[in-house]
């Protein structure tokens, strides 16, 4: 009879609940609740999720290019510090690793469940990888004003664009395309107006080191991203998300304690606070803890918008930010704001403008995947 079951029929298993997303699924685990039933709920967790994660990206890459930039103008002057600093903060991570399971037990799933071999390895290469890339973009920040390095470090979108077609297999569209030639412009025109950009004291030698040290940094992120993207798609979660962002920082730091350990670095860390920071020891340490701790958002906010919409799409949102740092830069320490560096924002603000459009006409969830910040 209809509406009534047997009494010796055993209860049907679980059976996981799908719902169609843009022509992506949206599955429900049963077991693991990694993803909600309800695709309308699924929408509102992800655009909320991905509205947070911008908002840490803008807050990280904003404080983390200030404070700097604002430990060299203080006197302070080793690279490797600067570069350790970068990725030192990743303790921070472990809070929201192992607190929601451990003590506040928010969640059955256990960190680092669901980890293999491969991709704690893989963790691990990005991390040294990313630590090359930190002392990088230390070099570059030590010669070259806030505007100067944040426009520059837009070239990164030209290979950006091509290595997420090649490595990552995303497709080249012409907003994309569109977005990418206006920010490649805004570093052309930079570049252009090198020679007139030069801060007072600064030799040329000095000023194409750290205009190169920028390109390369930019060049190097550019491969980090699509690499990023494809190791992503064997992650199931945003807590994984942030429990790789935890190797990598781990990794990352320890290549940059050998640099500094080689380069007698600690002895710099300890006597740059003690008698050389021109602010004061108490100053010192709180700009050291605020690089480590914008630094930590920044890259986190980069991983997560790779994982929730791509690569090229985390590229581009992160290059629009450069507007900001680029009037941050003008606003907090004067940097010079010429013609040229007034059309190159433009161009930034109007490539970025455009792509967003792009993506407001079709908004969506493209990867389909589980939105919960901890499972």
């Amino acid at each position: 009879m209809a509406g009534i079951s047997s009494p010796s029929s055993p209860p049907a298993p679980p059976r996981p609940s799908t719902a169609s997303h843009d022509d992506k699924t949206i599955t429900m685990d049963p077991e693991t609740n990694s993803v909600e039933a309800n695709p309308n709920e699924s929408t509102n967790n992800f655009t909320l999720l991905l509205t947070i994660n911008f908002a840490v990206l803008i807050a990280g890459s904003i404080g983390a290019t200030l404070l700097t930039k604002f430990y060299f103008i203080h006197k302070g002057s080793s690279r490797w510090v600067s570069t350790w600093v970068q990725s030192a903060g990743f303790p921070l991570l472990s809070l929201p690793v192992f607190l929601p399971h451990h003590l506040f037990h928010l969640t059955p799933r256990r960190p680092f469940s669901g980890f293999t071999t491969k991709l704690t390895i893989l963790s691990l290469l990005v991390g040294v990888f990313i630590g090359v890339s930190n002392l990088l973009f230390s070099w570059g920040t030590s010669y070259l004003p806030v505007s100067t390095s944040s426009l520059l470090l837009s070239s990164q979108l030209a290979f950006n664009l091509i290595l997420s077609a090649v490595i990552a297999k995303n497709k080249i569209t012409f907003k994309n395309l569109n977005c990418v030639i206006l920010l490649t412009l805004s570093s052309v025109l930079l570049a252009l107006s090198a020679s007139s950009d030069r801060p007072a004291g600064l030799t040329h030698r000095q000023y194409l080191i750290g205009f190169f040290s920028t390109l390369a940094a930019g060049i190097s992120f550019a491969v980090y991203l699509p690499v990023m993207e494809v190791i992503y798609r064997e992650v199931r979660s945003y807590a994984m998300v942030v429990e790789m962002q935890l190797l990598v920082g781990m990794a990352a730091t320890a290549f940059a304690s050998v640099g500094m350990a080689a380069d007698d670095g600690f002895s710099d860390l300890e006597n740059e606070g003690a008698a050389i920071f021109d602010l004061g020891e108490a100053a010192y340490w709180m700009t050291i803890a605020g690089c480590a701790v914008t630094w930590q958002m920044s890259f986190l906010g980069t991983a997560g918008m790779v994982f929730l919409t791509t690569s090229l799409t985390s590229g581009i949102c992160m290059t629009a930010l450069l507007a900001l740092n680029v009037g941050s830069g003008v606003v907090v320490y004067g940097d010079e704001f010429g013609g040229v560096k007034a059309v190159a924002t433009v161009l930034c603000v109007w490539g970025f403008c455009s792509y967003v459009y792009g993506m407001y006409q079709k908004p969506q969830n493209r990867r389909g995947v589980s939105v919960e910040i901890m499972m």
